[in-house]
This record gives structure tokens, sequence and C-alpha cells, in this order.
């Protein structure tokens, strides 16, 4: 989700920099060197272009935010349905397949209209539920969004892609009661071409949707050109202790 005043890959920092602008200045006319010269400047592109070459293979060697495979799409609708809960606040998110444990922002929309997101400097590392949506158990979709990776490396949804359908979610309300979600899909969207309305729609069941960026990374806007989506259901909720 975030955008880049470096160029990263998977959240890393990468230690070789380009002038903002994309561009390096022209080069100039080079003096007449001796030859001692010209061996020593050859020497030393030499050992750029090897300098260059190492970050390369080192930057290809870094972990990637996993993706979700065609065989775990599943489906966007419910594995069961009559389940629901009263309106409560949400609090927090566990997802144990992924290690999450994460408190909730409650976040709304921008003044552009579009939805907010937790700040990559200083939230990176937590989730917020969107505001205008339902809130988890109840019925219609409720929706959780974090950050794939930040400055400093992977962020709370990094691995949101390896989830698969029957892996749990767990949203502790403000009244103490745990709702149960089950996944029952995970999906990649271009962003050119992101359901919306599916997505943020209306249902007739207890919806969750949880929401990260995904896909190729565009180093000249800064964004992911994809998202990665996990659609689950209410399964089953736990009353407070």
């Amino acid at each position: 989700m975030p955008d880049a005043a470096w160029r990263r890959i998977a959240g890393f920092r990468v230690v070789v920099s380009w002038p903002q602008a994309g561009h390096a200045p022209p080069p100039s006319v080079p003096p007449v060197r001796s030859l001692r010269d010209r061996v020593a400047g050859i020497a030393g592109a030499l050992l750029i272009a090897a300098g260059t070459a190492a970050v390369g293979v080192a930057l290809g060697a870094q972990v990637h935010a996993p993706q979700p495979s065609q065989s775990v799409a599943g489906v966007i609708g419910p594995e069961a349905r009559g389940l629901a809960l009263s309106r409560s606040l949400p609090v927090s998110v566990r997802i144990p397949a992924i290690g999450v444990d994460s408190r909730l922002l409650h976040l709304g929309r921008n003044a552009d209209g579009t939805v907010q997101v937790p700040s990559v400097k200083t939230s990176s590392g937590e989730a917020a539920w969107y505001k205008y949506s339902a809130t988890p158990g109840q019925i219609g979709s409720s929706v959780i969004e974090g950050h794939v990776d930040s400055y400093q490396g992977p962020a709370v949804f990094f691995r949101l892609g390896a989830l698969r359908p029957g892996d749990t979610v767990d949203v502790t309300l403000a009244d103490g009661v745990t709702a149960i979600f089950r996944v029952t899909g995970v999906r990649e969207y271009a962003k050119s071409r992101f359901p919306a309305k599916v997505i943020y729609g209306t249902t007739d069941f207890a919806a969750l949707r949880l929401i990260t960026c995904g896909g190729a990374f565009d180093y000249a806007t800064g964004h992911y050109l994809s998202s990665t989506v996990v659609f689950a259901s209410l399964a089953a909720s736990r009353p407070a202790s």
C-alpha cells in the first residue's frame, strides 16, 4: 500500500539509489586522459558493476510476500448461513495460521473518498477496520485492511496471501465476544479491475474481507499493481470470559 520514497523490493530499501526525478544528469565531455587514468577508470567501472551485481543477487534472495494461487481462490460466499452477532466495535484481530495478532484501528475515508489506511510510517504493524462497514459478525461485509510491507520490512499483512480455505480469523469485539471466521477463498485482483461492489457491498450473511496489496510493485508510481483479498464468513463465536 505505501508509496515508495526509495526503490524497494518486498519492503526492503535498495541500497543503490537513483535521482528522484528518475534520470541521471547527462555526462560531461571527458578530458583527454593518460593511459594510467584510463586503466584506473576501467577498473573503477568494473568494481561498480560488480557491486551492483552483488546487490542484485542479494535482492533476489530476499523473501517476497506470498501470493495466492488459483488453487485457493475458493468462494466469496459463506460456508454456513444464519449465524450473526450484535453490533459491537472490533478491538483486535488474530490469525493463527500466519502469526498475526494486532489491535484494530478504526479508519474511515480520505477527503477524496478513498478508504483510509494505517500510516506506513507509524502503524504498519497494525490492521484497521473500515468503520463504514459492518462490525465483524453483523450481517453484511466487514472490512479489515493492513499493509503488506513498509520502509523497514514486512508489515502486518505480509503473509496474508498464504492463507488457505479453512483457516480461521478471530476478531475480538468491545463487548468481549470473539467472532470466529473461517476463510472460504483467497484471491488477487488487479487494482485497475478491483471489484469494489463485491468487496464492500452488502451481503445477507456475516462476511469478513481482509485486504492488502499484492502482485508486482510498480517502481514508476511507487504502488503495487494488485490487491490480495481474503474472503471469510462467520463460523462461530466465543463468549466473553
